[in-house]
């Protein structure tokens, strides 16, 4: 772990290999079991409740209907979460070509909304753990190996490929010392490709 702002991060964003593969997960991040959906930072319920009218239409009969009877998110302040269809997918999820999809990012991505989707989503599999201070770590689950394996293709790590949330979570002055601290981090290889020790000037003295 090393120290970046006023948050601890875990070493596995500078190493794993990363990409999402919607082909190969079908959006199995908005389906997963577990009796609630996103977690909300307070001020996104606004933002949901703002943003519903513009993204209602993507969403089918069931979830309607499941957004009627369960409302949009669960919870209260510190604690709130998207509702959930049979405690596992998004109220907010619509499905295209078998894959399941956030009705949210359409909406932005069509320039409909200026609010992409909640955080948590954005970041995922990232996840910030709340404490005396913020800890950035790694979720890993099975229904993400084609993602690792599109990371290893493509040569892409976590901190990588989760720039842009990142920085609307932190901030691009921070994004931009964390990329280089994982840069520092990343292996030293030689002219084979065969990763050689580190010098120990080369350590970082801020990791935990």
């Amino acid at each position: 772990m090393f120290v970046i702002g006023e948050a601890i991060v875990e070493e596995d964003l500078v190493h794993q290999p990363f990409v999402c593969d919607l082909d190969g997960c079908k959006g199995a991040c908005c389906t997963l079991p577990g009796g609630r959906g996103a977690p909300l930072e307070d001020n996104e319920v606004q933002e949901i409740e703002q943003a519903y009218p513009k993204v209602k239409k993507y969403l089918s009969s069931r979830h309607m209907q499941a957004i009627e009877k369960l409302g949009m998110f669960e919870g209260g302040p510190g604690n709130f979460a998207t509702a959930c269809i049979d405690n596992k997918e998004c109220v907010f999820v619509f499905y295209e070509d078998g894959i399941a999809r956030c009705s949210f990012e359409k909406a932005f991505l069509r320039g409909e909304t200026s609010w992409r989707k909640p955080l948590s989503c954005h970041l995922f599999p990232v996840r910030i753990s709340k404490g005396v201070v913020e800890r950035v770590r790694y979720e890993e689950i099975p229904e993400c190996s084609p993602a690792l394996r599109q990371g290893s293709l493509k040569d892409v790590r976590l901190y990588e490929f989760l720039k842009d949330p990142l920085i609307r979570k932190f901030g691009e002055s921070w994004y931009n010392e964390f990329e280089r601290e994982c840069r520092r981090r990343e292996p030293i290889r030689n002219a084979k490709n065969e990763v050689v020790p580190r010098l120990k000037s080369q350590v970082n003295r801020s990791s935990c």
